[in-house]
């Protein structure tokens, strides 16, 4: 007799469900499943054949528990969907961004999957009444100050410094998803049970930097999809952003997610997308975002024999045998992220301190002691971020194609000074996947202000962009223009090498980026060879809280090698 399909269970504090949510819900029932919808208050827009529950049967409302930083109610959505597994038989949790492609069958009561190299997510999460990792979970997460071990020593010492103190930082203060995806990688590698990780395909097919191509009319879904994908992650948050931003709030009829609103019959119009959200949202308890800052997590090695995931992984057609490798791998073994990850190696001091500009010249940069010396600068602004998790951007000079982004000096310099940094690097040339969890490329036409704005609306916000890219003036401009409207508030805009231009690429007659700045700090209006340039850049300075150039090596002498901008 088979074992019956799994009741599905979601979450939805209060208010009204979109067509987003409600394609959700409703594939779930058309698979063929149960769904159970838990609520707190009144709901609105519930499609037909969806059990509505009390939210405070596993969890009461009271004390809600939302990210200090971001202000995500994620952390009550964590221990709820812990507390009711351990209450209910037979069931998976489902956020309200998971679409079921084809029915949700196990016969461990494991479902979960890997959502990158470096996580599991909990998106969708099946773990049985007995599992040995939900029993942890709700174990930890029974204090609100527990101290994490899987964000490497040093991130540990400074919790327990502060423990000793007594001034304990509580789980709303530490890093997004503390309790969500990274505690449950890391107890599933505790405990082996990670061996029962699909591989990405199965639960996760498009990463969060690929939703886009959700939208895409007509786009060939060959090389995500394949036989063995079960559900696809719609990005929630974002996902809703961007129809509302880029698309007139309704996906096109023959994008993917237009296809699948028709095939579930779901009419747009009579379930809105909100136009303006709180960021984040107050209601969605989904824990995937994907791509915010995410330190690397350690998990264990798997010790004893390895056992097959439930659904074997399929070289999807369209990606590399090293892609579909790297995948296959992770689905029966511990990834290869440890605590190494995410802890400075021994370097130089400066009274106690890191110094950055020793790291600098062990990798043997111009930045460094040797030439330019920008890192005494960079000491002084980033030290206090160093503990901080927070989103920041490269513009990276030209390298040769497809090698390790990992590799490049430049950006070692940042992941090994910043340890829960996450680093999105944009250069010119296509190079190979990072083998570095805090590490993201992106290859985007550099002196296209359109093309870099496209890709950074599929970023995160960052907290810093530095510019170190080729130093053609109208790269640094096309590039200030398209990245300084994305930076958060408070955030630093940086441009290196300001005095020095590549005559192969400097275009004639443009106006060069450290005399535009000159120039304005000295009439507080822009002047430029192109108009369009100088409206952009008047329009810009409006956002700023402080303009700052410096010379080469700080000598008045010399001249104007960084900008700096502050935004308000």
């Amino acid at each position: 007799m088979p074992h019956p399909l799994p009741t599905i269970a979601a979450l939805w504090m209060e208010g009204a469900l979109s067509y987003l949510e409600q394609l959700c819900l409703k594939s779930f029932v058309d698979a063929g499943h149960k769904v159970v919808l838990y609520h707190y208050g009144p709901l609105q827009n519930v499609p037909e054949g969806i059990e509505l529950g009390d939210a405070a049967e596993f969890l009461p409302q009271a004390n809600f528990l939302t990210h200090e930083r971001t202000g995500s109610p994620a952390l009550h959505s964590d221990l709820f969907r812990y507390r009711m597994l351990a209450k209910s038989a037979n069931t998976i949790w489902a956020d309200t961004d998971a679409y079921c492609l084809r029915p949700f069958e196990t016969g461990t009561g494991h479902f979960y999957g890997w959502e990158s190299k470096k996580h599991v997510n909990g998106g969708v999460l099946g773990l049985p009444q007995d599992s040995d990792t939900l029993k942890a979970l709700l174990a930890y997460t029974e204090d609100d100050f527990a101290i994490p071990s899987w964000y490497g020593a040093e991130y540990q010492a400074e919790l327990e410094a502060r423990r000793d103190a007594g001034t304990p930082v509580h789980a709303s203060e530490q890093p997004w998803g503390v309790w969500g995806p990274h505690a449950i990688t890391h107890f599933l590698g505790v405990t082996g049970e990670i061996r029962f990780a699909f591989p990405q395909e199965v639960l996760y097919p498009f990463s969060f930097q690929d939703r886009r191509f959700m939208l895409r009319k007509n786009f060939d879904t060959a090389g995500y999809i394949t036989a063995e994908t079960r559900s696809i992650h719609l990005y929630g948050r974002r996902m809703r952003a961007r129809l509302v931003e880029r698309e007139g709030g309704v996906p096109h009829p023959k994008s993917l997610l237009g296809q699948l609103l028709i095939r579930h019959g779901i009419d747009p119009e009579k379930a809105p997308l909100r136009r303006r959200e709180p960021a984040p949202e107050a209601t969605e308890t989904g824990t995937g975002e994907g791509a915010v800052s995410v330190p690397a997590v350690s998990v264990p090695a798997v010790s004893g024999p390895a056992v097959s995931a439930p659904v074997a992984p399929v070289p999807p057609a369209g990606k590399t045998a090293a892609q579909t490798a790297t995948k296959t791998e992770a689905a029966t073994v511990a990834p290869a992220i440890s605590a190494s990850a995410a802890v400075v190696a021994p370097m130089v001091s400066q009274g106690g301190a890191v110094s950055l500009t020793a790291i600098a010249d062990r990798l043997g940069l111009d930045r460094g002691s040797q030439k330019h010396r920008y890192t005494e600068l960079y000491q002084m602004l980033f030290l206090p971020r160093r503990s901080l998790p927070f989103e920041m951007i490269e513009i990276c000079a030209p390298e040769a194609a497809g090698s390790d982004p990992a590799q490049m000096p430049g950006l070692q310099m940042w992941l090994e000074f910043l340890p829960l940094v996450h680093l999105n690097a944009i250069g010119a040339a296509g190079m190979a996947p990072s083998s570095q969890p805090r590490l993201s490329y992106h290859r985007a036409e550099m002196g296209s202000a359109l093309d870099l704005e496209a890709l950074a609306g599929d970023l995160p916000a960052p907290d810093v962009v530095v510019d170190d890219g080729s130093h053609a003036s109208h790269e640094q401009q096309a590039a200030l223009i398209a990245l300084f409207p994305r930076l958060k508030s408070g955030g630093l805009y940086i441009v290196e090498d300001l005095r020095w231009q590549p005559e192969a690429l400097e275009r004639p007659g443009i106006t060069p980026t450290a005399q535009l700045f000159a120039d304005y700090l000295e009439t507080r209006r822009f002047s430029h060879s192109d108009p369009a340039i100088a409206e952009a850049m008047t329009a810009l300075s409006a956002d700023f809280s402080g303009c700052f150039l410096f010379q080469a090596q700080y000598r008045r002498s010399k001249k104007d090698q960084v900008l700096v901008l502050q935004k308000r």
